[in-house]
């Protein structure tokens, strides 16, 4: 809370003050009882701080009251009051909480709780702040009470010597700064100057409470009545006359000078020198009053032993029975031109002028009790319909008219010409001139099968404006209808219940679709979509400053000239309204009466409309205007269930830090307006979280939820009843606190390992891009250099062989024939040998051969093959392969690196070996794919295979590269004269087509082993 607004509401005592001409049932009341649990034991002491508070003293403690939410008081840790029993408050004028209690004093302000020793253990009875700043307690004891002033913090009292009896237990400051005490002993005036005691003859002569009376007159609360002290003598006659007994305990005159007496009885109200009672019965919590008080908005509060009742102004009061009428159920009001106000009833017709209201009843002349629809003519004349037929009124008599039968008379107008016009439901319209029938018109003969529910005379072309049952308006004129208005012409649907016309001769129709503007033969209708707060229309009517009431179904409307203006020059604007509901005294109907005028605009401006519960009366230039910006609060902050702050002492959060992962948040606020608290609106915005203001309507509480860890600020404000905002409203500086990974540091720490992270995988691609390009390289390289050396030992050195022995035979030819041919034969065989060698280096070369067929196939047709070259010499080994498991489908990559392992294995043996028998095993099993070649040939060399190869031969090497680059372990095997058995085992994972993927991922790309 703000200190400019606290200076303000300390100025400003009030926007909203009582009337004090209406009754107390004229108010708007609300109750609250101890057995709705609003509050625990009956309140006995009521007071208003400076930050809008209401503070009530209850029998179990002190209780703070926004109107809406009551909150235990709880005194800080480790401190507590005198007593639970609060018996007074005192809000002063510096912002401090006086609380008198059934066991001392003590004083809260700020967060400070404090005690004054001089009154402990006394019964606080009375409290007041005098006009220098002084407080005053008065208490009671046994045998003696006390008198205390406390200035500067410091207790002084006096009654210690008996002076006061039992002690004091009602204090005063009259108009004439004189301090004044209550005690069993009799009235005290304690200052100014020497004290002085006042005796009562009386019994009991405990006084309750004290007030201004009239002429300079101080008057008393007492067992017996209200007393009063005139030139220093106390006389039981005073000015009020209840008309009965009654026990009066508090004292009120509210600001526009109306009396409140709480009594055991109920509750008094004198005004103009009348007095009404409101009890139990009428609604109040409890008869027996214990407390009033007065608020800054002009709400009167009583505390009663069942419960605590707020009275407040309507702006929009009703009179009925208890005012005087006859009937609450009021069909037709009439504003006469003398003042007075007519008003038909079932229970006979009423005059009211000047709050005094006139029964007429058929013993007065009318024809009947029931009246229906009031008609006032050019002469003063008041017309009435009544069930049995109608009257007029002239001279204090009701003269009746013949010709036209009562009831169902819907509406009666006239024009100074004297012509008189009747709507008749079933008999149709009746023109009168001069109090005599000339004319009855039925509705067919008007083209309707309905009846006209209101009509409007036209002054301008002579004519009559007709309102229908079944919606439509028509013009009537000279026997006949001349213009027609319908819901085809965008006229407002339904019922006609109203016809007003405006001073530059514009007709408007309350329907039940809008309110229609018919000018120049053109038609507009405003509807909800223009604005209003619904379509339904049940009058329509232009006060003394030109602005337009509509009383509709949701409320009593009112539009500002200019806005009606706006609309009629745009049609397409939506308006801006003033709506009045029930919170302000309206009383919604369903449907309209039926019988006019339905309302009425009297002489002093004010409109007089009916609700079905009497009559309501509105004065548009006084409406109760509440200019008190309400003082916001936040309350209370929740996290997860959990209280992190409530504000008792209204001191301001100082950094404070909700913990961190605070999940689900909640913020209780508030505004002190008691006038309506439902009609407070609020605005909140968090600040760090929402981009705008977002409008919380009457919710008192904020959520959200999963805030991120940061600095907030929450703002809230909010608008009284009558739309006064508090804009600077409330705030509240918070902050969450980051979890560990929520900080920045480790925020940074991760972005930090994120990009080491990336730049250790980048290495380590890059290095292993670089090991499989320097692996295919020396692949090629290595490649390049076996076939290189594969053509010099075999394929060139054969051709050069070749080359030498053809070069023998040319020598040979001149001088041995026979042996150049031998010669030539061997060059012969050599090229065919070199051919053959040439063949098989071209086969190793030749890509894509093993993705045509499966390994055993590959195998088989590589040893029939190599087995048919040796058969050309002569030594053709036996040649065997066998398959061991369900054959499985292999990776067309790994597959040629093995195939190509195989033929190496089967050329060796079939060229070096000297084998007689080469068999090759292919075994499939779940685990590992395994190829076996062995023979029974002369077997490998020890130094052979102590170096890994024969100088100058690169198949050895060459198969071990393959085995490691396949991720297979190649083991080999030989002894000299027993054969060689060379053994390739590949993991089923890396081997059969279904795990290619994994296989082709070198992160996880298998070790080979090779032994």
């Amino acid at each position: 809370m703000k200190r400019g607004v606290l200076i303000f509401l300390a100025c400003c005592r009030c926007a909203f003050a009582l009337n004090p001409s209406l009754d107390i049932n004229q108010y708007a009341h609300y109750a609250w009882t101890v057995r709705d649990g609003v509050f625990k034991g009956s309140i006995q002491a009521i007071a208003q701080t400076l930050d809008g508070y209401l503070w009530l003293g209850t029998e179990f403690g002190l209780v703070r009251f926004d109107g809406v939410r009551s909150d235990p008081w709880e005194p800080p840790s480790g401190e507590h009051l005198p007593s639970s029993n609060i018996q007074r408050l005192l809000a002063a004028r510096d912002g401090r909480l006086w609380i008198g209690t059934g066991g001392g004093l003590a004083s809260w302000r700020d967060g400070t709780l404090t005690d004054y020793p001089g009154l402990a253990g006394l019964n606080v009875e009375a409290l007041l702040e005098d006009r220098e700043g002084t407080i005053w307690a008065g208490a009671t004891a046994t045998p003696t009470g006390r008198l205390c002033a406390i200035q500067g913090g410091i207790a002084k009292c006096y009654g210690e010597d008996g002076s006061f009896g039992l002690g004091v237990f009602s204090l005063y400051e009259d108009s004439g700064r004189n301090l004044w005490a209550g005690a069993p002993n009799g009235l005290w005036r304690w200052k100014p100057g020497n004290p002085k005691r006042f005796s009562v003859s009386e019994q009991v002569t405990e006084i309750n409470a004290m007030i201004d009376g009239d002429d300079g007159a101080l008057w008393m609360a007492m067992p017996g009545g209200i007393k009063q002290l005139v030139h220093g003598k106390i006389e039981a006659n005073t000015p009020l006359r209840s008309g009965r007994q009654f026990r009066p305990i508090s004292l009120l005159r509210d600001r526009n000078g109306g009396l409140w007496i709480g009594t055991q009885e109920g509750l008094l109200h004198t005004h103009q020198g009348r007095t009404d009672l409101f009890t139990r019965s009428d609604g109040l919590s409890g008869d027996f009053i214990q407390n009033l008080f007065e608020d800054r908005e002009g709400n009167m509060w009583v505390a009663t032993r069942d419960g605590l009742d707020r009275f407040r102004d309507f702006a929009v009061p009703t009179v009925s029975v208890t005012q005087g009428l006859s009937n609450a159920t009021v069909v037709s009001v009439l504003a006469a031109r003398d003042g007075s106000v007519w008003l038909a009833t079932n229970s006979g017709l009423n005059r009211w002028t000047d709050a005094q209201v006139t029964i007429y009843r058929k013993r007065n002349g009318l024809p009947d009790d029931t009246i229906e629809s009031l008609f006032q003519d050019y002469r003063g004349r008041i017309w009435i319909s009544t069930d049995r037929g109608i009257a007029y009124f002239e001279n204090g008599q009701f003269i009746p008219v013949s010709g036209v039968s009562g009831r169902y008379v819907h509406s009666i107008v006239g024009d100074r010409a004297g012509n008189l016009w009747i709507s008749h439901q079933g008999q149709g319209l009746f023109h009168l001139l001069e109090s005599s029938v000339v004319e009855r018109i039925a509705w067919d003969a008007l083209g309707r099968k309905d009846w006209a529910v209101t009509l409007l005379p036209d002054p301008m072309p002579d004519g009559l404006w007709l309102g229908f049952f079944q919606g439509g308006v028509s013009y009537f004129k000279d026997g006949e209808i001349r213009t027609s208005y319908a819901g085809v012409d965008r006229l407002g649907q339904g019922q006609v219940n109203g016809l007003q016309l405006d001073r530059d001769g514009t007709l408007w129709a309350a329907t039940e679709s809008g309110l229609s503007r018919i000018k120049n033969g053109r038609v507009a209708t405003l509807t909800s979509k223009s604005g209003l707060p619904c379509d339904a229309v049940r009058w329509a009517m232009e006060d003394d400053d030109h602005s337009f009431w509509l009383y509709t179904a949701c409320g009593l409307v009112r539009i500002a000239r200019p806005e009606l203006d706006a609309w009629v020059a745009d049609s397409k604007r939506t308006i801006q309204v003033t709506v009045l509901d029930s919170s302000d005294g309206v009383r919604n109907l369903a449907r309209p009466g039926g019988y006019t005028p339905p309302v009425a605009k009297s002489t002093d401006g004010k409109l007089w409309f009916l609700t079905g519960d009497g009559v309501s009366v509105i004065d548009p230039r006084h409406i109760p205007l509440n200019k008190l910006p309400p003082p916001v609060h936040i309350e209370q902050i929740t996290a997860d269930r959990k209280i992190r702050w409530q504000n008792f002492s209204r001191a301001a959060a100082s950094n404070l830090r909700l913990p961190a992962l605070s999940r689900d948040l909640q913020i209780d606020y508030t505004a002190l307006s008691f006038v309506a608290p439902e009609k407070v609106r609020f605005r909140v915005k968090l600040e760090g979280h929402d981009p705008d203001w977002k409008d919380a309507g009457n919710e008192r509480k904020a959520f959200y939820n999963d805030l991120p860890p940061r600095h907030y600020r929450f703002r809230v404000m909010a608008s009284n009843n009558s739309g006064v905002w508090n804009e600077t409203g409330d705030s509240l500086d918070f902050s969450i606190d980051p979890a560990y990974y929520q900080t920045t540091w480790f925020r940074a720490s991760c972005v930090a390992a994120f990009f080491a992270l990336l730049w250790v995988l980048y290495r380590y691609r890059l290095h292993q891009i670089a090991q499989e390009f320097n692996a295919r390289l020396e692949e090629r390289v290595g490649e390049r250099t076996r076939i290189a050396r594969e053509l010099h030992d075999t394929l060139l050195q054969s051709f050069q062989g070749a080359l030498l022995e053809f070069q023998a035979a040319r020598n040979l030819f001149s001088r041995r024939p026979e042996e150049a041919i031998r010669t030539l034969d061997g060059a012969i065989s050599s090229a065919e040998g070199a051919i053959v060698e040439g063949r098989d280096a071209i086969q190793d070369l030749r890509p894509g051969s093993t993705g045509q067929t499966d390994l055993e196939h590959l195998l088989t047709t590589t040893g029939q093959e190599l087995a048919s070259s040796q058969d050309s010499k002569g030594n053709r080994p036996v040649f065997l392969v066998t398959v061991e498991g369900p054959p499985q489908t292999l990776a067309p990559v790994l597959q040629d690196e093995i195939y190509r392992i195989g033929r190496e294995v089967l050329r060796n043996a079939f060229r070096h070996a000297h084998a007689s028998r080469i068999e090759a095993e292919i075994r499939y099993d779940d685990r590992l794919l395994r190829v076996r070649i062995r023979d029974d040939g002369k077997g490998i060399d020890k130094k052979v295979q102590e170096e890994g190869a024969r100088e100058g031969h690169w198949g050895l090497p060459g198969i071990r590269e393959r085995a490691k680059r396949i991720g297979g372990r190649l083991t080999i095997w030989s002894e000299i004269g027993a054969g060689t058995e060379v053994e390739l085992t590949v993991p089923a994972s890396i081997a059969y087509a279904k795990s290619a993927g994994r296989r082709r991922f070198g992160l996880f790309r298998g070790k080979s082993e090779v032994s």
